[in-house]
């Protein structure tokens, strides 16, 4: 058996042909032996396009203000496989995440899992036995045959839908809406972070007669001034503190309406200043994280997709006039070509770095300057991205700006380099 956290890490890589298999059996088998019920007292799943790590991050912020204990799953990581599962704020430490690798590996016996299965189940279990008051779990991918959604939640969050894992989930937000929407549960709150959701998410919601909240129809989120903003919903309001979160971006007081709004779906009793101290300390890095080096502003994004393009060129645009330089990192399987499309009006200069570190869905800088001809005009091309993020400080003006993003392995590799690590 194996005997570290890596020994761990390798071996479930391994025990599975594919790294993604949809569908719930296999996973559900293994649940059983191994004895899983409800995670926690009161469970929020938490899926969608764009946006679940920021959400998750407001609930258990908000939720962990009121002083109760909470786990959170998300994937992926960025620097440490322990960031996946977190109780009571801390990540779990390599003890407990090899005890819940063992205990997932005697109850499989033959069944295939893969690399999700294996750490949604080891957080599950880990879950169980900590006495939780709140446990909020992130969809992996889609929602309906995710892992996940083994568990019936009390409420569950969509974000957003938008055009992203095609090749598994479908071809246009109508399909990816209807997979996404699996998540919800009979009689028991779906709350919707999009104005206007796909029809299959709420034909979905109003077939098996789940409460749809929708933003900006029954609840709201509002600036106020250059501090606050407003959460409301039809006899009652907050005035809270923007989020230290990516700086107030209009998106992350989304992720936070969406976040009160569940959290007010399970009729708990809550208080106006938890929720105010929860939305204004809520952090998950890689969302647009800000660092500062010799005069020039470095923002570290996971956008990897045309919908989160959208949202950062925005963003851009909304703040003091700067150059900002891009170093952009796509893995194969992504809308190179979209992405750079979004954000190719808030941007003056492009650096763009492989990604064969990734693994099997990595590419090369030039592949993706294949990609990207007739949307980027003359790009730098670098191999990696550290090289990428280096010969962008050196060529970005003491009050400019470089945005490091397209895909968890850019952010991770740029988090590397500015905390000192490579």
């Amino acid at each position: 058996m194996p005997r570290t956290l890596a020994d761990w890490l390798a071996f479930i890589e391994r025990q599975h042909p594919k790294s993604i298999a949809m569908g719930l059996e296999r996973v559900r088998a293994v649940a059983a032996r191994l004895g899983l019920g409800q995670p926690a007292r009161h469970t929020i799943t938490v899926g969608g396009t764009n946006g679940k790590g920021s959400t998750v991050a407001f609930l258990e912020a908000i939720a962990r203000a009121h002083g109760w204990k909470v786990g959170a799953y998300t994937s992926p990581h960025l620097l440490r496989f322990n960031e996946r599962i977190r109780i009571d704020g801390c990540e779990a430490e390599d003890a407990a995440l090899i005890e819940g690798f063992a205990a997932v590996e005697a109850a499989r016996g033959e069944t295939p899992l893969t690399y999700f299965e294996y750490a949604t189940l080891c957080a599950l279990w880990l879950f169980q036995r900590a006495g939780l008051d709140l446990a909020v779990l992130e969809v992996g991918l889609g929602g309906r045959l995710d892992a996940v959604n083994l568990v019936d939640a009390d409420a569950a969050v969509i974000t957003t839908v938008d055009l992203d894992h095609q090749d598994w989930l479908g071809p246009d937000t109508e399909a990816i809406g209807f997979e996404k929407a699996g998540i919800a549960r009979p009689f028991r709150p779906l709350v919707l972070g999009d104005d206007d959701p796909p029809s299959s998410v709420l034909r979905h919601a109003y077939a098996i007669g789940a409460p749809a909240w929708r933003i900006a129809n029954d609840f709201f989120a509002e600036p106020v001034d250059a501090a606050h903003w407003r959460w409301r919903e039809v006899g009652y309001e907050l005035v809270l503190p923007l989020p230290m979160q990516a700086q107030g971006a209009p998106v992350q007081l989304r992720n936070a309406a969406c976040a009160i709004a569940a959290l007010r779906a399970l009729d708990l009793p809550l208080e106006e200043a938890a929720i105010a101290r929860g939305v204004a300390e809520a952090a998950v890095a890689g969302r647009l994280q800000r660092f500062a080096r010799d005069g020039v502003e470095v923002l570290v994004d996971v956008g990897h997709n045309p919908q989160a393009a959208r949202a950062l060129a925005g963003w851009l645009r909304a703040q003091p006039a700067r150059r900002t330089l891009a170093v952009y990192a796509a893995l194969g399987d992504k809308d190179a070509a979209g992405v750079a499309a979004a954000l190719a009006p808030a941007v003056e200069g492009w650096h763009l770095a492989g990604t064969q570190a990734a693994g099997a869905r990595g590419i090369t800088g030039e592949a993706l300057q294949q990609r990207l001809r007739g949307v980027v005009a003359d790009p730098a091309v670098h191999a990696e991205v550290a090289a990428a993020l280096r010969a962008a400080l050196a060529q970005a003006a003491p009050d400019g700006r470089v945005l490091v993003f397209g895909s968890f392995h850019a952010a991770a590799e740029a988090l590397r380099l500015l905390e000192g690590e490579v």
